[in-house]
């Protein structure tokens, strides 16, 4: 018989009543999502380690806030992404990479093309490296030029898979906001890479 995994919930309560392996386990279960995250939020990864373990730093001090109302992985996020904005704070904005290939529907009656998912390394190209690095640059470029909140509901979204509802929760503003967040960048970014609309040949 398959074990039942405890929820992230039950995990937190165990942690606040003193169990050090419950914390370990959210640690284990969020950790390499999370780091993905700050490392797209963050200018290196020596940076992004260091959001990684101020974040669960703060998990930690916090643990008693956290009642259970909403979701941990949202509750999670929302501290990371302060994090975040505060280790940013003053510096130039840092640079992740997306990849123009998928078609994304916001719920707007619009003719423009909305394509964007976060690059994964993962994924293989038959495009030549360098070619694929030029494009990887060109998209760069034009997400630096995005408003940070627009830029984090990109991550959020795609590159962790979060809900609409769920980056709202993270960013605090309403579905509203984040499909209008949402359809703004993509469309600044299908405007600003038209040759890569549609996915790339």
């Amino acid at each position: 018989m398959d074990r039942i995994e405890p929820s992230d919930e039950t995990l937190m309560s165990a942690h606040r009543q003193g169990d050090r392996e419950a914390f370990g386990l959210l640690v284990s279960r969020h950790g390499g999502r999370l780091l993905g995250y700050l490392r797209h939020m963050s200018k290196n990864r020596e940076q992004a380690e260091d959001m990684f373990q101020e974040t669960f730093r703060r998990v930690h001090e916090k643990a008693d806030t956290f009642q259970g109302r909403g979701s941990f992985q949202s509750w999670l996020y929302v501290i990371a992404t302060h994090v975040a904005l505060d280790g940013l704070r003053g510096r130039k904005k840092d640079r992740e990479m997306i990849s123009l290939n998928q078609n994304v529907d916001c719920n707007y009656d619009t003719d423009t093309p909305l394509v964007a998912v976060l690059a994964d390394e993962k994924t293989c190209h038959p495009l030549p490296s360098l070619v694929l690095a030029e494009q990887k640059r060109q998209i760069q470029e034009a997400l630096e030029q995005l408003p940070r909140q627009q830029r984090m509901t990109l991550v959020l979204a795609y590159y962790q898979g979060l809900t609409y509802r769920e980056v709202g929760e993270v960013l605090g503003c309403s579905l509203g906001t984040v499909k209008t967040h949402m359809f703004r960048a993509l469309r600044t970014l299908a405007r600003r890479l038209p040759d890569l609309q549609g996915g790339v040949e």
